[in-house]
């Protein structure tokens, strides 16, 4: 029996922990979507594989992130905001990259890569600084948070991004305008989120909801989500091409 006593800490889990239960749920699906996405990159060529490899890199180190938030909460059952935010600099810039490498077909060039990076950076730094450092000026911070996301939501749906995805035609429009679709309804996730974690004049909105359950879900939905339509993408070409 004494082997029993090398396995890992579980913590006991309430059963209405729908917390915990979120955070839970969510590493294994993102594990399982990377082990997924990894296995199938062999499947396309070269042009379609860096792509696929993104979508399991996103998947992947956010199951490694909600790995360790899982035990946070589990530990001290408050949120874990400083490992998301290390989650998302690191994932939602991956996720804009992928614009980038299905629209590099249409002549896509990478200064559209770097721009919606830096809007990224600057829409989750300043979230940041709301949400964690400066919770007094909540409101100024996810402001200035909110102007990068919606400066992301115009490049993709009616700038550049449009434009070249526009001329690409096909399959690549149409995975364009869903992953648009998933930043504009996706994406609005995040700022209910904050504003439910954060004072401000929407306390009697999103003052009762709970801001991990809403990351959650929506860190699951769309982060898995994006890599779908990259695969189902990469499929539907490499189909056309067999034809």
């Amino acid at each position: 029996m004494n082997y029993l006593l090398n396995l890992p800490f579980v913590a006991k889990m309430a059963p209405d922990d729908y917390v915990g239960f979120t955070f839970f749920v969510g590493c294994m699906a993102m594990m399982a979507a990377s082990v997924f996405f990894f296995l199938s990159m062999n499947n396309f060529d070269k042009k379609w594989r860096t792509s696929i490899l993104v979508s399991g890199l996103i998947t992947f180190i956010a199951a490694v992130h909600y790995w360790y938030m899982r035990d946070y909460w589990a530990a001290f059952e408050d949120s874990p905001t400083f490992f998301r935010y290390v989650d998302w600099i690191l994932t939602v810039p991956l996720m804009c990259v992928e614009f980038y490498l299905i629209l590099k077909v249409a002549g896509a060039k990478k200064s559209l890569m770097w721009r919606l990076i830096l809007l990224s950076v600057v829409m989750l730094v300043t979230g940041y600084l709301g949400e964690a450092v400066y919770r007094e000026q909540a409101q100024i911070w996810g402001l200035i948070s909110g102007i990068a996301y919606f400066v992301i939501v115009y490049d993709i749906w009616l700038g550049s991004a449009k434009k070249l995805a526009v001329e690409a035609g096909g399959y690549i429009l149409k995975a364009h305008k869903t992953l648009c679709w998933f930043v504009l309804v996706g994406w609005s996730i995040y700022p209910i989120g904050y504003m439910a974690g954060t004072p401000g004049w929407y306390d009697g909105i999103f003052g009762g909801l709970s801001l991990d359950v809403i990351y959650n879900i929506g860190d699951a939905i769309n982060k898995i989500g994006f890599g779908l339509v990259i695969y189902t993408l990469a499929v539907n070409v490499s189909s056309k091409k067999e034809a």
